[in-house]
């Protein structure tokens, strides 16, 4: 039987450069090997953005046009809206019973998410975010994760949470594993650790030729080489960090002329933004393709909600089983 793979995002916006290196490309790799379900993760997004439902609409059809244009292909994999999967709140709800507030808030990738949203107080949603996840990963009886090193502390959490069912009333749920992505996160153009939309330091993956290359040029560089011919630093530049990501085979000859100062920091942006045009090409023609239909869209994103539907429903009678909840057979 084939495995089965869970990933997706929060619908919080378009997708970038760091999601198509921390996870778009390997999805497109593993949807030829696995059972793969991508989740449009609406409802999380509210964690959030609770405030701005209105946002998160647009946002969900930019994500899936996103999804599409990558290469995230609708008749290998199954791409489905979170909000409209019942079974998930629900096992939420069931799984929040025997999970502590103090491990919730002892979460390292929950205080750390809530400090970057600048959240002045927890909110009951934000906190249990973890259990929702355990939820999205278990209702499809999920057994491969594919997530970065700040979200192991999601899945371990939701790896217990499954024991803990299973031990509790019948094993019926599967434990999942986790795929560790190789790829180091890519840093945003002006150097910040994290390239995010919010931090206007990101490339969107719909970018104009002319939005690239204005990015790249206005981007950082190693603020200690002032001449052309200075020696430079590559590991601190970000122009250095997509080299590694997008030309890898080039890579060497990059650092060397930065490290002997034979190139000059244009010449290696120049370089950069002819490789990023090349990727981003095809994906840009994808996508308009897509957003000229969107009817195409809707039927993709409903029958593979409709497809995630039936497993939600499968596992459900089962859960409500093993807890003795299926009062009336």
């Amino acid at each position: 039987m084939t495995e089965r793979v869970l990933t997706g995002d929060r619908v919080t916006g378009k997708l970038h450069l760091g999601h198509y290196v921390g996870s778009l490309k390997n999805r497109v790799a593993l949807q030829e090997q696995y059972d793969t379900y991508v989740l449009l993760a609406d409802v999380q997004a509210l964690t959030t953005h609770f405030d701005k439902p209105d946002l998160i609409r647009s946002h969900l059809r930019e994500v899936a046009l996103d999804y599409l244009a990558i290469g995230i292909n609708p008749d290998r994999a199954t791409i489905f809206v979170q909000s409209m999967i019942p079974e998930i709140a629900e096992l939420t709800v069931l799984f929040s019973m025997f999970v502590t507030v103090n491990v919730l808030r002892h979460n390292p990738t929950v205080k750390s998410e809530s400090k970057h949203s600048g959240l002045d107080d927890m909110y009951y949603g934000f906190l249990g975010y973890p259990v929702s996840q355990a939820a999205d990963i278990t209702f499809c009886k999920a057994s491969i994760v594919p997530v970065g090193d700040d979200q192991l502390p999601h899945l371990e959490l939701a790896r217990k949470i499954v024991r803990r069912f299973n031990e509790l009333y019948k094993p019926v749920l599967v434990e999942p594993r986790a795929l560790i992505s190789e790829m180091p996160r890519l840093v945003g153009t002006d150097g910040n650790a994290k390239m995010s939309k919010s931090l206007g330091n990101s490339i969107e993956l719909d970018s104009t030729t002319e939005e690239i290359a204005y990015k790249i040029k206005r981007a950082t560089t190693d603020p200690a080489r002032i001449r052309k011919n200075d020696p430079g630093h590559p590991d601190v530049c970000p122009i250095y960090a997509y080299h590694r990501a997008f030309r890898s085979s080039e890579v060497s000859e990059i650092r060397e002329g930065c490290e002997k100062g034979t190139i000059s920091c244009a010449a290696c942006k120049a370089l950069i933004t002819s490789a990023l045009e090349q990727l981003i090409e095809p994906t840009r023609e994808r996508r308009a393709y897509y957003a000229a239909r969107p009817d195409v869209v809707d039927d993709i994103l409903l029958s593979g909600t409709r497809r995630a539907r039936g497993i939600a429903r499968e596992t459900m009678e089962e859960v409500r089983e093993a807890m003795s909840l299926d009062y009336f057979g």
